[in-house]
């Protein structure tokens, strides 16, 4: 780069050369164009990519005596955890082993603290409760939870800090990532700080919660209920969507800046971004957290905290200890431990309820330093930054009036002209990637940068380049101006660059976008170098600017590709989990457009200061089209690989029974029923061993049936219409059953008719409700709240249960209601699911099973359904 600036400046050392002239400036040789792209690539595989990935070295056994938090003891106990296996809620992995397990580990701890300074109580708990979520309510009974309370010796003070995880898991995983890592963290921050005499003034809450996937249960549970809870004044929720490598704070306050101020003070290795909080609140992340919980039923404010690299192991059965590394441990333990000391200490705690002040723009910079300051202040910051380049742009343009003795006009006449050229490129920058994108999964072919994410390069990022480059470089093939330089006429660009970013920052921020302040890191520096560049001769000797320049978009650059490859990381596992009906090839190609054109907005023009800027152009499409071939059409574009990178395929081995008004049994079927988890669906099964004749759509069966006349669970219930089914002959032998009794059925009055039944079966159960058109359903045993505001039609009431080391019935009463009183006529249909997950499918469903590739990560049960009128 030093020889390239030098040519710069030297062929331009010689006066105010901007000044009209008819011939055209001298460019530097093409050559020094590839010295440049390579000059920024190294900049990213030498700095970004090694500090993304960066961890502190692990502490062993042999440190104990240090009270640091030890990453090799923390392992052990994952590794006993990890291996009692799948942790279901209901199963004796979860509601036996585990707890056994954490109680071991808890009173062993409880013995060897310094008892002269800490009291620790230990409560093992259940409990039982309904909340709604969505379309359905969830109700749960018996569920676990294991609470520690560790308090300085004769404490006074009535407010705790809450630190919570769950030790249950989503079916066929060990859950050593989610959240098994973040357990053993708590045990071992627990441990250090029971036997150091580090003094602490709150009471700390540790919460092992024993229900998390399927429904934020027992957070719910605890948060409603526990003797504990109402002390609580903030939370640090730890939880995970990957295994291994750093924790990113995704969520803070709401509303309470000065959590963001501890975390800053004392986190060891900060990795957090107020972007990544705005785009898991949208809702476009197919996860959720404890965190919600809390501060939704117990105002509750909070830090929430993750694991989220290497997603492709989330919630399969490769999250196994062996894919985290010893230093993650230390990493996570690090900061947890710090943190939670330091809240521990907050003179806030005492009062949260005067701490509100506003949301909070926080960021880390390479995990070298940690960035943070109030939403009001950022306002500010942007509003002025922006308006300073405003200025800054109009003085440049004002001096190049002067220096080329043209009139003012005559320079905002072509700024204007630049300005259109300037937005047009920044359109294009930003949506060629999408067109790529939406081409792809027209043809089929979305997902192919799965396994090969450096797909995502030559797919999205070079487009992105070449709708960023292709305006700019047509114009100034075209364009002659002999009353304005050439070097003027690209400053021109660039400070309308420095116009769409000022105005975009302008715009966002007054939506309250905190996430603008990433358009204002590149512009901030932009105006720095026109500043100095204003204040020196630099900026009328010709290309000399371009040094400066080029210098000051070095941190803009390290910033926006450190935080691009973040959620290109985070992002492209979530593909495979998020559902048929989302394209997430779109998602990848937003934020691969948005990095390149905030990295590069400033730098792409810079190619017409060489000469044959069109190659650069040309190089783009090349790579783009042979990206295009190698995704389509060879080994690279399939998305998926064994172990490393599989496809989740969900299915249900499903036995359904529809009864009628008189009790006779109208209908038996079995099947299999898909859901799909990716956009390819089942296409990529085509040619392998496994045999779907006879699937089809769902979206009939919807149109005549209750809920589609399936077992649906939660998640199934919300993509309903994109799931499939394929019938087969031989009845599906459930290894349970569901057994629905009618306790009574009393005539209350003239209009109301009272049902009362008995229900048992699996640990995981579903109930449908759905009246006729001349019937009301006016009370019942479950939230009013869900009955007085009832799911849009066609969606029925939908009560989705779940017990945990309670198995005993669930007894409930319906209350209906009909004008005329005739209640010996059906009244309403009521579906019962039974969910046997973790249990043996039968011989005709295991030689199914068993049809499958390698590359496939299964996740299926047997289920049942009856569907009963009343």
């Amino acid at each position: 780069m030093e020889g390239t600036e030098k040519l710069i400046v030297d062929s331009w050392s010689e006066g105010p050369n901007n000044k009209s002239r008819k011939t055209r400036t001298t460019k530097l040789p093409c050559f020094l164009a590839t010295t440049t792209v390579i000059f920024w690539v190294v900049l990213f595989f030498a700095v970004v990519i090694p500090l993304f990935y960066r961890l502190p070295t692990a502490m062993t056994i042999e440190d104990a005596n240090k009270n640091v938090f030890i990453a090799e003891r923390a392992h052990k106990d994952l590794y006993t955890l990890s291996n009692i296996g799948t942790k279901m809620v209901g199963s004796k992995e979860n509601e036996i082993a585990a707890v056994e397990f954490l109680l071991k580990q808890l009173n062993q701890i409880k013995e060897d603290s310094l008892k002269e300074y800490y009291d620790i109580e230990i409560d093992s708990s259940q409990v039982s409760g309904q909340y709604v979520e969505g379309n359905l309510v969830i109700m749960y009974q018996g569920i676990q939870n294991i609470v520690v309370k560790i308090s300085p010796k004769n404490s006074t003070s009535e407010t705790f800090l809450l630190v919570n995880s769950h030790f249950d898991s989503k079916p066929f995983t060990p859950s050593a990532g989610d959240a098994g890592f973040m357990i053993v963290t708590m045990l071992e921050v627990l441990r250090v700080i029971a036997t150091s005499k580090q003094p602490i003034i709150h009471p700390i809450v540790f919460l092992f919660n024993g229900a998390e996937e399927i429904g934020l249960m027992a957070s719910h549970g605890f948060i409603t209920t526990h003797k504990w809870a109402p002390y609580c004044r903030a939370v640090i929720n730890l939880d995970a969507a990957g295994s291994g490598g750093r924790d990113i704070l995704f969520q803070s306050g709401p509303n309470h800046t000065w959590l963001v101020d501890y975390y800053k003070k004392y986190i060891k290795h900060p990795f957090a971004t107020t972007v990544g909080e705005e785009i898991f609140q949208s809702g476009i992340m197919p996860s959720d957290t404890d965190f919600r919980q809390f501060v939704t039923y117990g105002n509750i404010p909070g830090l929430d905290m993750a694991q989220c690299f290497n997603g492709y192991v989330y919630h399969t059965v490769y999250d196994t200890i062996d894919v985290i590394p010893l230093e993650s441990f230390q990493n996570t333990g690090d900061n947890i431990l710090s943190l939670v000391r330091g809240l521990a200490n907050a003179t806030e705690l005492y009062d949260t309820s005067d701490q509100k002040t506003g949301h909070a723009v926080f960021f880390d910079f390479l995990g070298l330093y940690f960035f943070h300051y109030s939403e009001a202040t950022g306002e500010y910051l942007n509003f002025g930054i922006a308006g300073a380049a405003l200025v800054l742009v109009f003085l440049s343009i004002w001096r190049m009036s002067d220096i080329s003795q043209v009139s003012i006009c005559h320079v905002i006449l072509w700024f204007i002209l630049v300005i259109v050229i300037q937005i047009v490129a920044f359109a294009l920058g930003l949506a060629l990637p999408f067109v790529v994108a939406y081409v792809m999964d027209s043809l089929g072919l979305s997902l192919t940068y799965y396994s090969t994410p450096l797909l995502v390069v030559g797919l999205y990022v070079c487009p992105s380049f070449i709708g960023l480059s292709l305006p700019t470089t047509i114009y100034y093939s075209l364009q002659w101006n002999d009353k304005l330089s050439t070097p003027y006429h690209l400053q021109l660009a660039l400070h309308g660059q420095a116009v769409i970013l000022a105005l975009l920052t302008i715009s966002l921020t007054a939506l309250g976008i905190r996430s603008s302040y990433i358009l204002m890191i590149p512009l901030v520096f932009y105006a720095a170098s026109l500043t100095l560049n204003l204040l020196t001769p630099m900026h009328d000797k010709g290309y000399a600017w371009t040094a400066l320049l080029k210098i000051s978009q070095i941190i803009p650059f390290l910033y926006i590709s450190y935080i691009s490859y973040l959620f290109v990381v985070v992002m492209t596992p979530m593909g495979a989990r998020a559902g048929s009906d989302s394209n997430r090839d779109l998602y990848i190609a937003g934020m691969s457009a948005v990095g390149t054109v905030l990295s590069f907005g400033f730098l792409v023009p810079l190619i017409n200061t060489f000469r044959r800027p069109s190659l650069v152009v040309y190089a783009l499409i090349a790579t783009t089209a042979l990206s295009v071939f190698l995704a389509s059409s060879t080994e690279l574009g399939f998305p998926y690989r064994p172990r490393t990178s599989g496809q989740r395929v969900a299915y249900l081995h499903v036995r359904n029974k529809f009864y009628e008004y008189d009790g006779s049994l109208s209908k038996d079927e079995s099947g299999y029923l898909f859901m799909y988890q990716d956009r390819r669906k089942e296409t990529v099964l085509e040619g392998t061993n496994v045999n779907l004749t006879g699937l089809v759509s769902l979206q009939s069966r919807c149109e005549k049936y209750m809920m589609c006349g399936m077992p649906l669970d939660e998640r199934y219930s919300q993509q309903r219409l994109q799931s499939k089914w394929m019938p087969r002959s031989n009845p599906i032998i459930a290894p349970g059953s569901t057994n629905l009794e009618l306790l009574s059925k009393t005539i209350i009055n003239s209009t109301t008719c009272r049902f009362e039944y008995n229900l048992t079966g699996p640990p995981q159960m579903g109930l449908f409700f759905q009246a006729y058109e001349d019937v009301t359903i006016t009370d019942w045993s479950f939230l009013e709240s869900y009955l007085n505001n009832p799911p849009v039609y066609p969606l029925s009431f939908h009560i989705f249960i779940n017990y945990g080391i309670d198995s005993s019935p669930i007894n409930f009463f319906v209350e209906t209601s009909k004008h005329n009183g005739d209640f010996n006529v059906p009244l309403f249909q009521l579906g019962v699911s039974g969910h046997y997950i973790g249990d043996d499918v039968d011989e005709e469903s295991a030689d199914f099973r068993s049809k499958f590739p390698a590359f496939a990560i299964q996740a299926d049960w047997p289920a049942s359904y009856e569907r009963y009128i009343f």
